[in-house]
């Protein structure tokens, strides 16, 4: 995939650049509670503002129907530049008149912060009339934020056919390693894909068996792809109505030469509660009053072996029921190893998801991949091999 970055732009001392970021950030008490994504934009607001580019941050923030004061970016504005270590002022509009002569009273190499762009229906509408109003306010259109590129909103992706666009410098980093793993990999290639249903990752089970050499299935998504093979899992949550579906992809992934790993021991329990009595068990041994809750230290070390094979590891979902100790167990021991192969150079390892990056930071392991994406439904949808609306608009011929 080919996009232009901000290395292609030329001279932008004066010139407007209007930065779609993503500054959905979690407040409490009227501060932000989690700064990672104010911190994702630091690296392309202060290089267009030290290139004397006079920098305008767009951002949705909430669901507002129309203006809602608690949905207000006014109380980002000092957090930000507190990141930046760099005032940011704040404009009350995204659009109009008196956001027109505030862009227009600013200073090279200054930096602001515009109201919500979904104060506006024609933001999530991805309205002509509402994206002109915003190309008014920019002479360049840079996209840095991932994480909304599946919506094909007026601010992710109609500013892109009507300025010049280019990617900030998150979104490169975050495209190039997205690029790596599923994209044009280095082979062998193993998918870890986790969480509760089979129903919810339907379309990245389908999707993956026809790119990666092994497909590594955990948590209770497994447990119906035991149950379609014939295996009894007792009280474990599965889907017994997707039976059919999971026997097609295992058809599909053995068409494909994809090797599908189950896990052949795991850890079961009679009730989910911190502590609760368990042991690890052969899946054929599944008592009728037991769940499986985790995958089996055996199981993990099988994993281990494959993935030691490999020279690229995709990650989405955890193994078990890792919000629960001991049932965390396996997750964040296969975590640890695939942290060990990327340290070792090994292994290029990508992740995602939220549930995902749960998990690794749990397992303490979340600065020890290759790349962690903090992308929920865009991570999501990549996976799924779909097109994103925001990143296909940057794609150059």
């Amino acid at each position: 995939m080919a996009f232009r970055t901000l290395d292609d732009l030329g001279d932008v001392a004066g010139q407007r650049a209007l930065v779609r970021c993503d500054l959905n950030v979690p407040m409490q008490d009227g501060e932000v509670s989690d700064a990672t994504r104010l911190r994702a934009s630091v690296a392309t607001l202060a290089e267009l503002a030290d290139r004397g580019a006079r920098v305008l941050v767009l951002s949705h923030f909430g669901r507002p129907k129309g203006r809602e004061l608690d949905a207000s970016l006014a109380p980002l504005a000092s957090a930000l530049s507190d990141v930046l270590g760099r005032p940011v002022r704040f404009i009350a509009d995204c659009i109009g008149a008196d956001a027109e002569a505030a862009v227009a009273a600013m200073a090279p190499g200054e930096i602001a912060l515009l109201e919500n762009t979904r104060f506006h229906a024609g933001e999530e509408a991805n309205a002509p009339d509402f994206v002109e109003a915003l190309a008014k306010l920019g002479d360049l259109y840079v996209n840095d934020s991932f994480s909304t590129a599946h919506r094909a909103h007026a601010s992710t992706e109609g500013l892109a056919h009507v300025l010049p666009a280019y990617a900030g410098r998150a979104m490169q980093i975050e495209l190039d390693a997205l690029e790596a793993a599923l994209g044009a990999p280095q082979r062998p290639v193993a998918a870890i894909v986790g969480g509760a249903k089979v129903s919810t990752k339907l379309d990245v089970l389908g999707h993956l068996v026809g790119r990666v050499d092994h497909l590594m299935i955990g948590g209770a998504m497994a447990n119906t792809f035991l149950v379609a093979k014939g295996v009894s899992v007792g009280k474990s949550l599965a889907e017994p109505g997707m039976a059919e579906t999971a026997l097609d992809i295992l058809a599909s992934a053995e068409k494909a030469g994809c090797t599908v790993h189950l896990p052949y021991e795991v850890v079961v329990a009679k009730e989910f509660a911190a502590g609760a009595p368990n042991h690890a068990a052969n899946v054929f041994e599944v008592a009728d009053d037991e769940m499986i809750l985790d995958i089996g230290p055996a199981a993990v070390e099988a994993l281990a072996d494959a993935l030691k094979t490999c020279a690229t590891c995709v990650w989405n979902g955890p193994l078990g029921a890792f919000e629960i100790a001991p049932f965390d167990a396996g997750t964040v021991a296969l975590a640890r190893i695939v942290a060990g192969l990327t340290a070792s150079g090994q292994l290029k390892s990508v992740a995602g998801g939220g549930d995902t990056v749960a998990a690794l930071n749990h397992a303490g392991v979340v600065d020890e991949f290759s790349f962690v994406s903090t992308a929920g439904g865009a991570f999501l949808e990549w996976m799924e091999g779909r097109v994103l609306p925001g990143v296909a608009a940057l794609e150059t011929m």
